[in-house]
């Protein structure tokens, strides 16, 4: 609903300048009187141009409670009265029991919107745990070894043969052969990687002989693990 000035003026048969100036006394005292109120113009009898305030229904009501007088008290009876009949209205039992499934839809609504919700975040959390389980369980079978563990048995991790584990290795400037041994490059001696052990076997005629052959400790184990998965090279357990 929207009003102006001088139909509030003639309604309540009040001077149209007494209005504009209750008008602009709550301006001082209403937060939000520019939503409610208007200034605008319009021509008088004369074709003047005239100051009014068009205003919406809470600008109306606002405005006409401040009133005093008959018209007033007609109009605020009126207002009471159609007040009262909203109000039963609203509180039949079919205006409460629709209220009622609509705030059941509502809520069914928003619990299938959390529900979807909470289901992708479950799916999302399951789908990481199911990516970090196997580097947990290939770290835990690492660090449960404490033992000596030959190239052969790495590579088998990595399904692949010891010949070509060797060969990636080398390629990655890692190690290099020397004569029937591989060896470690220079960079990555002395930090506790691998360890060589003496083996005795016997010739043909049962001559004694012996030959070194190097293993990885555990701590050269997750080295190459770590290194490897840099250039995409992972275990069986998490491919």
């Amino acid at each position: 609903m929207i009003t102006d000035s001088r139909n509030v003026s003639d309604v309540f048969n009040k001077q149209h300048r007494h209005v504009l100036e209750s008008i602009r006394n709550l301006e001082k005292d209403v937060p939000n009187f520019g939503q409610m109120f208007f200034e605008s113009t319009m021509p008088d009898s004369y074709g003047r141009e005239q100051k009014v305030y068009f205003m919406n229904r809470d600008g109306f009501s606002l405005l006409a409670m401040g009133f005093t007088g008959s018209e007033a008290m007609k109009w605020k009876l009126k207002y009471i009265e159609a007040f009262n009949v909203l109000e039963k209205a609203w509180n039949t039992p079919e205006q409460v029991f629709a209220r009622a499934l609509r705030m059941a839809d509502q809520t069914i609504n928003s619990l299938k919107d959390r529900c979807q919700f909470l289901g992708g975040q479950v799916a999302d959390q399951q789908k990481v745990i199911e990516e970090l389980q196997p580097k947990a369980s290939y770290y835990d079978m690492i660090l449960q070894c404490k033992d000596l563990i030959a190239t052969t048995v790495i590579a088998k991790d990595y399904g692949m043969s010891a010949k070509k584990f060797n060969a990636i290795l080398h390629d990655l400037g890692i190690q290099f052969k020397q004569g029937d041994v591989w060896v470690l490059y220079a960079k990555y001696q002395g930090n506790g990687y691998l360890k060589t052990k003496t083996h005795n076997y016997p010739d043909a005629d049962g001559v004694q002989h012996s030959k070194e052959h190097s293993y990885w400790t555990q701590k050269g184990r997750l080295f190459l693990y770590d290194l490897l998965k840099q250039h995409d090279v992972l275990p069986l357990m998490e491919c």
